[in-house]
């Protein structure tokens, strides 16, 4: 470690994604104005990222875990060890645009108020990526990733997803997605890390609740840009990315909700899987793609064995 503190650390916590961990590191490599500490957690991968790592780049401080440990766990290692005066989370499959982490860093230094900045995210194709949001309602729980969101109001998630705001306007938001926000060194020292009882979803949500609780302002950066491939380490275990998701979404709003409306909520998600396995099972048997309906089948009873009960618990 550098005798004197960086002005930037950067954590990312990896699991099987190698390549494209090998590109997000070549990138924040190139940067030319900022010079981080980086820090990998690989979490338990078998694709040789822990290898690639330490032989392609032997400046970065790695944490090889023997286990998947989870995402809010694997960003609580890497702060154990980051030592910059700001913090930037950062998934494996994303790739920094050039002066996108100085950027950033100019804005928290001129707004001191601020605590999280989140830069604007972009598909491979140069859209804009969805990445800041408001809380959620229990409207938004319904509805949000369910098989209901085609039938959700549009004012229920035109809310959450703040599409009200504009993609290229500075803007204070709620939260801002995991996949690349910067925090305040003051700001993790007054609330702490990542909370552990979630596995993977809703961390950063739960995250930038506290921090708010605190005074501390979110803000949407559309000025700095970093390339997202969403989902390439969650869409390798797609019956546990429901299972992961739905327990998240379950935690959180136990917690900040109460235990009746997680009950309740927990119930009718419950309900709607077993609907869906129903519906699929039926197309299989009439014989619409088979292979696929009975996949599904298989998928949704996973779920729905597991309990669906909170994160944590």
């Amino acid at each position: 470690m550098p005798e004197t503190s960086p002005d930037l650390s950067v954590i990312i916590v990896s699991w099987n994604v190698r390549e494209l961990l090998r590109v997000c590191l070549q990138t924040i490599r190139q940067e030319e104005d900022v010079h981080p500490e980086v820090v990998v957690v690989d979490s338990g991968s078998t694709d040789g990222t822990p290898e690639m790592v330490r032989a392609e780049f032997p400046e970065v401080h790695l944490i090889a875990c023997p286990d998947n440990v989870g995402f809010p766990k694997g960003n609580n290692l890497g702060l154990g060890v980051a030592t910059g005066r700001y913090v930037l989370l950062l998934n494996p499959d994303t790739e920094v645009q050039p002066g996108a982490l100085a950027t950033m860093l100019a804005y928290m230094d001129m707004h001191p108020d601020v605590g999280v900045v989140g830069p604007q995210l972009l598909n491979p194709d140069g859209t804009v990526q969805s990445s800041r949001r408001r809380f959620p309602t229990l409207a938004t729980a319904v509805f949000e990733s369910t098989w209901l969101e085609p039938f959700a109001p549009r004012t229920v998630l035109h809310h959450y997803y703040a599409l009200d705001l504009p993609d290229d306007q500075i803007a204070d938001v709620d939260w801002v997605t995991g996949a690349c926000m910067l925090v305040r060194r003051e700001v993790i020292e007054q609330v702490g890390g990542m909370d552990e009882g979630y596995f993977m979803y809703s961390e950063e949500l739960d995250w930038c609740r506290r921090i708010r609780q605190k005074g501390w302002r979110v803000v949407y950066l559309p000025h700095a840009q970093v390339m997202h491939h969403v989902g390439k380490s969650s869409e390798q275990a797609v019956t546990a990315r429901h299972i992961n998701f739905q327990r998240a979404k379950l935690r959180y709003f136990r917690k900040y909700h109460g235990r009746l409306v997680a009950a309740g909520l927990r119930i009718l998600l419950l309900g709607m899987y077993v609907w869906q396995m129903c519906l699929e099972a039926g197309k299989g048997i009439i014989g619409h793609k088979r292979p696929l309906r009975w996949q599904r089948v298989r998928s949704y009873w996973q779920v729905i064995r597991s309990g669906l009960h909170p994160a944590g618990e």
